[in-house]
Formats: structure tokens, sequence, C-alpha cells
């Protein structure tokens, strides 16, 4: 058992650190699409002057409106019952899914956490809206790494991942506000990673 797991790992890695050219593609984005940025105070831009969270800078480099549906301190159970209306009402051809941290941070069950980004990414494949999701990274003493459960989801739905990231900038005290959010020069190498992600990906 311990070596299949082993092994499980070993071909997450290989598919998803490996190589990037094994990313799941994304259509390009049309001209008038819109962008939905949709988390927690890391989507919102906890530790940043107004204005300068990821979603407003990639706003600016895109040039596609991304809404900034971040909610500081939201568990993945309150996050998935908001989705919905918020993905009727803009109607984006692109969701950014950066979700979790709370639960993380609160040890909260991860299995709870995983069948709620789970959901969240049901209702978005139902609507036909693409999907680039971010890892959010498990906080510990030794190293700081996505939960291994994003790249879990992203192999199984076929999604674009971004594993490294979060835990990069938030490994680095210059690009941090606290403990667990980036500021404004973290924010804006989060928006800029995403940007070439999705140029990467194929939806820019």
């Amino acid at each position: 058992m311990l070596l299949n797991k082993i092994t499980s790992i070993f071909l997450l890695t290989f598919l998803l650190f490996g190589c990037d050219k094994n990313q799941p593609p994304l259509k390009p984005l049309s001209n008038n699409a819109v962008i939905l940025a949709f988390g927690d105070s890391l989507t919102y831009g906890t530790g940043a002057a107004r204005g300068k969270s990821y979603p407003e800078v990639l706003s600016q480099l895109t040039g596609h409106p991304v809404i900034n549906a971040g909610i500081p301190g939201e568990i993945s159970a309150e996050g998935l019952q908001r989705l919905p209306a918020l993905l009727d009402r803009h109607q984006p051809e692109l969701l950014i899914l950066t979700h979790g941290a709370n639960d993380i941070l609160r040890k909260l069950p991860l299995q709870t956490m995983q069948d709620n980004l789970e959901k969240m990414l049901l209702l978005a494949q139902q609507r036909q809206i693409q999907v680039l999701m971010l890892g959010v990274p498990e906080f510990n003493l030794f190293s700081l790494n996505s939960a291994p459960l994003y790249a879990e989801l992203a192999v199984r739905y076929g999604i674009p991942i971004e594993l490294e990231l979060l835990p990069d900038i938030l490994s680095q005290r210059a690009l941090k506000s606290d403990t667990v959010h980036p500021n404004q020069a973290g924010y804006q190498q989060m928006a800029e990673g995403i940007f070439i992600s999705l140029q990467s990906a194929g939806a820019l």
C-alpha cells in the first residue's frame, strides 16, 4: 500500500512538474471575456494597498476585466455556497480558483475541503467555464508546498494548475505582509505568475 501511494505521488509530480507541456490546455479567451478570481483573503488582497490585489494587477496585464471575488476568512464550505450565484451573474469564460487556505489554517478536515473544491470544479464544468487552479500551501516548519489534494483534483478534472507560485511567494519574507499573506510585491508576482500560466496554457 505504501509503495502504491509513493508511486501515485511520483506520477502526479511528473505530470504536473516534470513537463509543462503536459499541463492541460485552455481555449483562447474571447476579446470580451470576463475572468472571475474566486477565493479568500489571498484573492481579496489582504496585506496590499487598495487596488493592488492580484486580480486588479492581472486585469492590467491581460486587458480583460478580472472580478475580485475574494472574501477574507472564508472556508471552502462557505465558498461553495457563494460560487454558483457569482458564476451565473458574471458568466465568466475563466475561473481562477484559489481556495482552502482557511480550512488548512483552522485544521478542518482536508477530505471535506477536497470535496468542496471538487464541487466548485463541477459547478464550473457544468457551465462550460474554464478553470485555472492555484495550490495553497500547507504551513509547517520544514517546507512550504501545496497540499497534495490540489494536484489530485487537477489531474482528475484535467485542468491546468499552478502549484509552486504561492509556496514560492510565501517562503520569501520580502514578499509577505505577515505570516500567511503576500504584500504588494507578492501580489504583483502572483499576478505575473498567473499571467504566464495563462499564456502557457493558451488562454492568452
